[in-house]
């Protein structure tokens, strides 16, 4: 029976069709290798790297130009690829791609970069300093690398300027992973990078099993799901490539609402069984893992209080009661992971350490930067540190209004609950006092799993799409060599241009419009 309102079973792809997923794959598989070699060059490469005097393979350290746009070249396939994908994964098309074949392609287009160098990002080196402090017995929540280990430390060195003397803002289950990896690889920082990366790897695995039960449960198609969500580019880029925490982080959060799940009647008002409970514990307590690796997980614990509470009759007295289950099984899990841990209670102190950094892509920072620059136009000083913080302050406020009001939405069945979640999560981000790409993801997750409607899956797109293309792959500022950026922009849109010339027979079905009809 043809998928045509995204909860049906649709058929599968066609020989044509199948084709053409074969040239998808290699596309996005050249793509991903260009990286790796790019990486050699113009990557979040460590301070004292081997790579300058290797030869062959030292040559990319002295081409940054050149070696960008390999990347950039690389980042254009795996792109196009993964939108060329969305034709054959679109919820309403009558034959969709398998979950087999988006698994295998996923794997093909992951495996290259599991060894590339770090790139768009260099707070895996902040992870690396954090982590071996705590594991010399020193609080990282109170000392930041420069303090605890020196500022001629091997690890020390790699941390951007600005974090070298803030504590870690990350939780104590993070940390005591980091402190286990740092026993092991010590003051090696490229095992250690790797090792992290398994983690982040370990995450994406929970994202990969999580998505297409989610999706299943809420009526959107699995493959669906994992196209918009685990196949995203800025999963590929952010998580696996800048091995950032959050892909841990939203992993745990999203088999804890499935396995909280798992158990759950669709019929309210039913006496709750014990096996049910248990679920349902299971579920919270992973969720609070999450929320241990970095606290926006937590805010999945509310919206699983309320399909809770709708579960067991949607009273007002039934919210209660979830929240008093969800509070205390939480509340045991983080009191036992900070103990546990012996990294105690310290984090919570410094979850606003990433609000030192004063940046334009944060929109209540922007709108700071602003009022300081009318102030000083209008000759009434200059008040930019006072108008930041007032927007922060106000901002904050905003999102928490939001979400309460999504959740209360999702109470009174107005919305799903995993939308108002995802929706909540981007509200929480993008009002905060930090705005980074990777962000994205908390929102985009969730709301694969239960969005079927075209407009949003759209923007969706666009947004990965876009945000995806726009980093510079060095993790680092351009200070004085503002030139190298258009340089290898424009290097990599000629390469990119001659991949289409050479492969147009192949890329241009691709290209034209999907003759099939849309989901509404």
């Amino acid at each position: 029976m043809a998928d045509r309102d995204g909860t049906g079973e649709a058929g599968p792809l066609d020989a044509p069709e199948r084709r053409q997923l074969d040239i998808i794959r290699r596309w996005g598989t050249v793509g991903a290798l260009l990286m790796v070699v790019g990486a050699l060059g113009t990557g979040a490469a460590p301070v004292f790297s081997p790579l300058p005097g290797t030869p062959v393979l030292g040559l990319f350290a002295r081409m940054p130009s050149a070696a960008m746009a390999v990347v950039w070249t690389g980042v254009f396939l795996i792109v196009s690829a993964w939108l060329w994908l969305g034709r054959f994964a679109r919820p309403g098309r009558p034959r969709l791609v398998s979950r087999s074949q988006l698994d295998r392609t996923l794997l093909m287009w992951i495996t290259p970069l599991v060894f590339v160098l770090p790139m768009f990002s260099r707070d895996v080196y902040s992870y690396l300093a954090q982590s071996q402090i705590a594991a010399n017995g020193q609080d990282p929540y109170e000392l930041g690398p420069a303090s605890a280990l020196g500022v001629d430390h091997p690890l020390t060195t790699n941390v951007p300027n600005i974090w070298r003397e803030t504590p870690a803002p990350y939780g104590p289950l993070f940390l005591a992973m980091g402190r286990v990896i740092s026993m092991v690889t010590g003051n090696s920082v490229l095992p250690g990078i790797f090792l992290h990366r398994l983690l982040v790897l370990v995450g994406l695995a929970m994202i990969v099993w999580a998505l297409p039960r989610l999706a299943r449960r809420f009526g959107v198609p699995p493959v669906s799901a994992l196209w918009l969500g685990a196949a995203n580019p800025l999963v590929l880029f952010h998580l696996v490539v800048g091995v950032h925490n959050e892909g841990l982080a939203i992993g745990l959060m999203l088999v804890g609402l499935e396995l909280a799940l798992r158990r759950m009647p669709t019929t309210p008002g039913t006496p709750m069984t014990r096996e049910e409970l248990l679920w349902i514990s299971l579920g919270a307590t992973m969720i609070t893992f999450g929320a241990a690796v970095k606290i926006p997980a937590a805010l999945a614990l509310g919206f699983l209080g309320v399909m809770i509470a709708r579960r067991m009759g949607g009273s007002f007295a039934d919210l209660l009661k979830s929240a008093l289950l969800l509070t205390v099984v939480s509340g045991v899990v983080m009191v036992a992971t900070c103990l546990g841990t012996g990294l105690g209670f310290g984090w919570i102190e410094t979850l606003n350490v990433a609000g030192t950094v004063k940046s334009w892509m944060s929109p209540p920072t922007a709108m700071g930067f602003l009022g300081g620059g009318l102030g000083l136009l209008l000759g009434l000083g200059n008040h930019t540190d006072a108008m930041i913080a007032l927007m922060r302050l106000v901002t904050q406020a905003v999102s928490v209004v939001i979400a309460a009001t999504l959740l209360w939405k999702a109470f009174r069945g107005r919305i799903k609950a995993v939308n108002g979640l995802g929706a909540g999560l981007g509200a929480v981000l993008v009002l905060g006092p930090v705005l980074q790409p990777w962000y994205v993801l908390w929102a985009a997750l969730p709301l694969a799993t239960a969005v079927l409607a075209k407009r949003f899956r759209l923007f969706a797109t666009c947004a990965s799409a876009v945000i995806a293309v726009i980093l510079p792959p060095t993790g680092s500022a351009f200070d004085g060599r503002a030139y190298i950026v258009p340089q290898a922009v424009l290097g990599a849109l000629f390469a990119f241009g001659v991949c289409l010339f050479v492969a147009r027979k192949q890329v241009m079905p691709l290209i034209r419009r999907d003759p099939l009809p849309h989901a509404t």
